[in-house]
């Protein structure tokens, strides 16, 4: 029997299991083929003893619509920069991508199938190069990954996006207040600008166009007539000033990335230092955006991803990340996968569109 080894790594995000269940149907119309899941990314493969799960039609019945991962996950073993704890309490990140290696043929997968991030990509990428056949398949709520016209889970968190905006736009208006939605977007501000766009926001701030705080302090008191009026406003997580930086919380120990947060409420207090005087309330939704099951768009584009995914491993096209383009299903190289990081260009048409549509993005 050949072998093919699943594993997601990176943040959750709907429609992960859609790809998982997509491998699995896929691969059993195969003769001669297995489905394997490694627990938490890589370490289930690190772990002694190993946890890795055959993906049996019972496991990955029905899967296609529930959010998270029933394999679990984590972003805290990047085999490239694994953290260790020191002795004296301090974490020091390590390379154990050749050990990884090692284990790996020793278990004689005849394929990996990594679905994940730009990271995780990256990781891909690595494994390749030594010698792992490796296929990528792209995930981010952030819809980041320049390879691939769209990722599975955006079109899910931008709906939680977008429906709890829609609740803050009738209690702002009913208290005339400044109300401040604070939405997942590290680097990316895209579910912050398509959220403005499907909600009607007046200001919109994301991290590709650092704000004045004196021009969005201008719009609001411009929405108020006589203490009356309302503005609503979304805010990414890695927006900033035109002479700050971004707002970080305290670092997590084991992750070899800054945790973001809390930029509502800085911009709530850059508001009211700036002279702003009407009510302003924040909301963080944080987590709540890559929750739940996918929407049907997700489900759909996941599971596609999964059938593509297999078949390349068929093909022997290793080395590859699926990709959707020009509405076709297609692959690119790992190298070309995580050559550019896909941001939003202050000049493209989609931000000319929403200034036409009077959104402020405080420059």
């Amino acid at each position: 029997m050949k072998k093919v080894l699943v594993l997601t790594g990176g943040g959750d995000c709907p429609g992960l299991n859609a790809v998982i269940r997509g491998i699995a149907k896929r691969a059993r119309r195969e003769k001669g083929w297995e489905v394997y899941g490694s627990i938490e990314a890589f370490n289930g493969v690190f772990n002694e003893p190993q946890e890795i799960i055959k993906l049996t039609s019972k496991r990955t019945a029905g899967i296609h619509i529930k959010g998270g991962t029933i394999l679990k996950t984590t972003n805290k073993s990047n085999p490239i920069k694994f953290p260790v704890t020191q002795p004296d309490g301090t974490v020091k990140f390590i390379d154990r991508s050749d050990e990884l290696v090692k284990k790996l043929k020793a278990l004689k997968f005849d394929a990996v199938i990594n679905i994940g991030g730009d990271g995780s990509q990256r990781i891909s990428k690595v494994l390749h190069d030594k010698g792992i056949p490796v296929i990528g398949v792209p995930k981010t709520i952030d819809n980041d990954l320049s390879a691939t016209d769209v990722t599975f889970g955006f079109q899910t968190a931008l709906q939680i996006a977008t429906d709890s905006f829609d609740k803050l736009v009738t209690t702002a208006e009913s208290h005339h207040r400044v109300m401040i939605m604070e939405v997942m977007g590290r680097d990316a501000g895209w579910i912050a600008l398509h959220t403005a766009i499907a909600g009607g926001a007046e200001v919109c701030l994301i991290p590709e166009i650092p704000y004045d705080i004196s021009k969005i302090v201008k719009r609001i008191n411009g929405r108020y007539k006589k203490g009356r009026g309302f503005v609503n406003i979304v805010v990414a997580e890695g927006a900033k000033t035109k002479e700050g930086t971004i707002t970080a919380s305290a670092a997590e120990k084991g992750s070899e990335h800054v945790r973001l947060g809390g930029v509502a409420y800085q911009l709530s207090k850059q508001l009211k230092d700036a002279g702003c005087k009407a009510e302003i309330r924040e909301t963080v939704l944080g987590h709540v955006q890559r929750g739940g099951s996918p929407i049907a768009f997700d489900r759909v584009l996941a599971s596609l991803f999964g059938v593509k995914a297999f078949e390349l491993v068929l093909e022997k096209k290793f080395g590859q990340m699926v990709a959707f383009r020009n509405n076709e299903y297609t692959s690119v190289t790992l190298e070309e996968a995580t050559r550019d990081y896909h941001v939003v260009s202050k000049d493209s048409y989609m931000v000319r569109a929403a200034k036409g549509l009077g959104i402020s993005f405080g420059d």
